[in-house]
């Protein structure tokens, strides 16, 4: 087999467009670029909400300062790239440029993941150790989880950056996907050993997602029984709403991950695999925002009075 090297043969890749007409690219630009001020706004205003509120300096909120930050630099490094190529009718991505995107977006989506794990434990010892809440989740604590969720997502990417560009790419340079990203690069390949150990990779982290996975199930199964327990319906109304966001962005988080990674291979296509990705990539960090801030009340009346503010400084 005629087997090229990355470095002489590779220079740029050819991302996968949404359309084929300058009217519907356009339009994707247009649309693009609503969702991605979308985003900006509403965890930018998250983020500043968090850090001027002192009443606002919880664990809980700690943990989507950080969510809102990893939501804003996921959406930031596919779809500003999108939105170019629709603007100016082009396709290619240089290799640095594609390397970069899958070790960014791999990075942020893994620890992103860990992040929402660690959410799950402070909703739990929050419902069904409440009295442990200030020794178990101290400022100490949230700092070393967050770290440690950031940490293992940028070991994560490095492995998994790393092996893919490793290999040699021997069948042209089209990626089938509005970005780069790791299952479409595999594809370019044609080293078999080199294949072999990244599957060995992603089956590792495929482990560790399901075991964050069942973490976050017991978990909520632990938070059901001890809401359950509650005498009064209003205790157990509000001990469990203030798990409801959380679980939200979480089941958006997994189902639409899951679409993505498990879909069957006799119904995929390049239109499906567009329109999937763009579910699992665009979709959570730009909702996770709406979610949050329509059910912390809290949160709510400080991003209320922010606004309010803005607006009267502006008269």
């Amino acid at each position: 087999m005629n087997q090229m090297s990355n470095d002489s043969s590779v220079t740029q890749f050819l991302l996968l467009t949404f359309a084929d007409t300058r009217e519907l690219q356009l339009l994707h630009f247009w649309l693009f670029l609503g969702i991605y001020l979308a985003s900006l706004l509403g965890n930018g205003l998250i983020i500043t909400a968090i850090a001027c509120d002192h009443h606002l300096h919880t664990p809980m909120c700690f943990f989507l300062l950080n969510l809102s930050l990893l939501d804003l630099g996921s959406i930031s490094i596919t779809v500003p790239k999108a939105m170019t190529n629709s603007l100016w009718d082009t396709r290619a991505i240089s290799y640095l440029g594609c390397a970069a995107q899958v070790f960014l977006f791999a990075f942020l989506i893994s620890a992103e993941f860990f992040l929402l794990t660690i959410m799950a434990y402070d909703r739990y010892v929050a419902i069904c150790k409440p009295l442990h809440y200030g020794t178990l989740l101290g400022s100490r604590a949230c700092a070393k989880m967050t770290a440690a969720a950031w940490g293992s997502g940028f070991l994560s990417a490095v492995l998994h950056t790393a092996s893919t560009f490793s290999l040699p790419l021997c069948q042209g340079n089209a990626v089938d996907q509005f970005f780069c990203e790791i299952p479409q690069i595999l594809k370019l390949s044609c080293s078999d050993s080199h294949y072999l150990w990244e599957v060995g990779l992603v089956l590792v982290s495929a482990s560790l997602a399901f075991g964050c996975f069942i973490f976050i199930v017991v978990s909520y199964v632990k938070i059901l029984r001890a809401v359950l327990r509650i005498p009064s319906e209003q205790g157990r109304h509000k001990a469990f709403s203030t798990c409801l966001s959380h679980l939200a962005v979480v089941c958006l988080f997994i189902s639409t991950g899951m679409v993505a990674n498990l879909k069957p291979p006799s119904i995929s296509s390049p239109s499906l695999d567009l329109v999937v990705s763009f579910l699992y990539s665009v979709v959570p960090a730009a909702m996770n925002p709406l979610i949050y801030s329509m059910r912390n009340q809290e949160l709510k009346e400080t991003l209320k009075k922010l606004i309010q503010s803005a607006i009267s400084q502006q008269h």
